[in-house]
């Protein structure tokens, strides 16, 4: 345990009252660094050398696309704290200064791991005849290589970009958000006279050229194709110096409480986005010491971190490479199953949910069946109404061509489309146009919150038991957007119901997305922000309620994040009362585990592997040992974090069915608790160290891949086997 930790140990509460344990101090950890750490536990898993080789390569390059977005967001965000002169402290008491000093720092030694981890991996896909050429180190061109590189520079690139001196007549030209460029310090042969040049990279370019070869692989950075061909693009000089650079820039986008077209007000911050504060500048190369200098003069550097590399400056970029076509250094590729239950059903979804409560676990089972929920609710003539909630739906989305497809059938169709989903902001104000053009009610919810609950409600006309026509409706919930790219790689639950209390919560829902009706008086669902935290801070109170009456008190919880200090220091009582509290968060945690008189009954892990953990799970033991039928188990679209419980549309959906309730209870939460070949424990101190996997290793992942679901496919999985019955050892978190 750390000097601060200790500090906490020394002043523990006296009891669980929840104002003692406010009154201690340093008992979280920063946000922002807690963040950074996350980010070093994806870089390790390119250092994993029991994974195929290019996927150790996509860890690499998941890290660098993390990091950028880390800094264009949050390290921009506190930048401008400081600009205006903001003292708005951190949850652990650090004013915006002394957090980017503290965050600068870690940049730089996870830029130098990044840096150390290429070096590695390069030198592997050399032995696997790969080979990445004309970088710093790398192999050298031959010349079969070079005459085609040449060809392809005057081909493919000469025509696209344009060299700009950099002179009095020649302004200093704008470099967008993420954008590159070449400098390059050159003298004219026939005078002697200097000249400073700069290319700017279009980003239609790739960034990595890769040279046809029978037998083996060769990339070349777009940077130095250019540099490699600076005789062709400034005949008659001699090159003195070149560097490449790189640049990103502030990409938040703040929303103006009276802005009166919001979607006139994003089209134009999107544009500003692209002109943001620079927040980063990297640098790589033989600048010489007045290119350097103009570069940190011209593009106005306050705040910003600047990064010499000696290696790629653009770690995302390196996507390229993993796209090689070597099924050998990579996974074996994984198909989902289709839920057996819908299949018995001859593909029925309706007929299947009125059965009973189903629940699909992605990947491992098929997004397509959430796809399918919607085509035939748009295809059947006794829907009449669907109403859906969009916050990303990626690039080619099918679900869109469903809700336009049923608009088009005459169908009631209302779509919540969130404008402010960070990064997806162009993509969504695209879909919604499509939509509004088939007939579809296009809602964009609320100025100040996000909606960030995944629902989509089906209103059915169907026969009654007098033999009259009622509305049935049927739900899905998801803890994962309504996006069959992402659904491929993040763990996600659908639950699909038919519940009638629950499609009467879902629609008071819509009813507070699309006309500001607040939901007070829901029968099950509880949602954010008018009731969901009040509903998970009761069933913490009533877990300590069972500690104290010397019940057996448990509390299990599956999040991305953790950073509420409302929610933690509910946490940390239930822990002074002896309430067990174990928790999976895959990101950020705040909360400071192990501590003795505060945390000594919370443990924290993280689970980072082939899949993204991405499930928001919690479960309440209710006077029994965990897991038990009378548990309380709820699927979220929310993590514990502020903005969730405060300043977004979140859903907190019980479930109820004894099938689904096993399956979430006894499967997902158990196999993540069990998991100890992924698994990464928080310490006192906060630094992560990775789970001893022991005599019997556990891998989630595998396990949820060759086993079938208690949900979806009952206990078959083509040899009649059961479902494998999981249980916790002792002394395993």
């Amino acid at each position: 345990m750390d000097a601060l930790a200790a500090s906490v140990a020394e002043t523990p509460p006296i009891s669980s009252d929840l104002a003692a344990i406010k009154a201690i101090p340093d008992r979280f950890f920063n946000r922002e660094l807690s963040w950074l750490t996350f980010n070093q536990r994806v870089l390790e898993e390119a250092r994993r050398k029991e994974y195929p080789l290019l996927e150790r390569l996509r860890f690499l390059s998941i890290s660098g696309n993390n990091l950028d977005e880390f800094l264009m967001v949050r390290v921009a965000g506190l930048a401008g704290q400081v600009r205006r002169h903001i003292a708005e402290v951190s949850i652990d008491g650090l004013a915006p200064p002394r957090q980017l000093a503290a965050i600068r720092d870690e940049v730089m030694r996870l830029e130098a791991m990044q840096q150390e981890i290429w070096l590695e991996l390069r030198e592997a896909l050399e032995g696997e005849g790969i080979h990445v050429v004309g970088d710093r180190g790398g192999r050298s061109l031959d010349a079969v290589q070079s005459r085609w590189l040449k060809d392809y520079f005057l081909d493919r690139i000469l025509p696209v970009i344009t060299p700009q001196a950099i002179d009095p007549a020649h302004p200093f030209p704008f470099v967008t958000n993420g954008g590159m460029g070449v400098m390059m310090s050159l003298t004219r042969i026939a005078d002697g006279a200097q000249v400073m040049e700069m290319v700017l990279i279009p980003a239609a370019l790739p960034r990595y050229v890769r040279i046809p070869g029978d037998d083996e692989a060769a990339y070349v950075s777009i940077a130095d194709v250019i540099w490699l061909n600076a005789e062709s693009l400034f005949p008659g000089f001699q090159v003195l110096g070149h560097g490449v650079f790189r640049v990103l820039r502030d990409s938040d986008i703040e929303i103006e409480e009276d802005a009166e077209d919001l979607v006139r007000y994003f089209r134009t911050a999107i544009q500003r986005r692209r002109r943001g504060s620079v927040i980063m500048l990297q640098l790589q190369g033989d600048f010489l010491p007045e290119a350097e200098q103009l570069l940190r003069d011209q593009l106005r550097l306050d705040h910003a971190i600047i990064i010499r590399s000696h290696g790629p400056i653009d770690m995302a970029g390196l996507s390229a490479i993993v796209d090689e076509k070597r099924p050998e250094l990579k996974f074996a590729p994984y198909s989902p199953r289709y839920p057996e239950r819908i299949l018995e059903h001859d593909g029925d979804i309706f007929s299947a949910i009125r059965e009973k409560d189903l629940v699909v676990h992605h990947p491992y089972e098929s997004f397509e069946v959430v796809i399918d929920f919607l085509r035939q609710a748009a295809a059947d003539p006794d829907v009449v109404a669907i109403k859906q909630t969009l916050y990303r739906a990626g690039k080619q989305s099918s679900i869109i061509n469903a809700l336009c497809a049923a608009a088009e059938a005459g169908k009631s169709v209302t779509a919540v489309v969130e404008l402010k989903a960070r990064f997806d902001e162009e993509q969504n104000l695209h879909w919604a146009s499509q939509l509004e053009n088939a007939g579809v009610q296009v809602i964009y919810g609320f100025v100040d919150w996000k909606t960030h609950a995944k629902i989509s409600m089906v209103v059915r006309s169907e026969k009654d038991s007098d033999g009259g026509l009622a509305y049935r409706t049927y739900c899905h919930f998801g803890t994962g957007n309504y996006h069959p790219i992402t659904a491929r790689i993040y763990t996600d639950l659908s639950y699909f119901t038919a519940d009638q209390a629950i499609g009467r919560d879902a629609n008071q829902i819509f009813n507070f997305i699309t006309g500001y009706v607040e939901p007070r008086r829901t029968a099950l669902l509880a949602v954010a922000p008018v009731s969901l935290r009040e509903r998970i801070y009761g069933s913490i109170e009533r877990e300590i309620a069972n500690a104290k009456a010397g019940k057996p008190a448990q509390i299990w919880g599956k999040l991305n994040s953790l950073t509420d200090s409302q929610l933690i220091d509910r946490l940390y009582e239930a822990s002074c009362a002896g309430v067990e509290v174990r928790l999976v968060v895959r990101g950020i945690c705040c909360l400071r585990p192990g501590i003795p008189g505060l945390s000594e009954n919370i443990t924290v892990k993280s689970i980072i592997g082939r899949f993204l953990e991405h499930t928001r799970v919690w479960a309440f033991a209710g006077g029994a040992a965990l897991p038990n039928p009378r548990a309380r188990v709820f699927i979220s679209s929310a993590d514990g974090m502020s903005r969730n419980l405060d300043r977004r549309v979140e859903v907190l959906v019980p479930i109820r069915n004894k099938t689904v309730h096993d399956q979430v209870l006894d499967q997902v939460m158990m196999a993540n608790l069990l998991d100890s070949e992924q698994s990464w424990l928080l310490g006192a101190d906060g630094h992560y160290k990775r789970a001893e996997i022991g005599e019997q290793p556990f891998n989630a992942h595998r396990y949820f891949m060759t086993n079938p679901s208690l949900s979806g496919r009952g206990a078959s999985l083509g040899s009649g086997r059961k479902v494998p019955k999981l249980a916790l050892r002792r002394g395993r978190a």
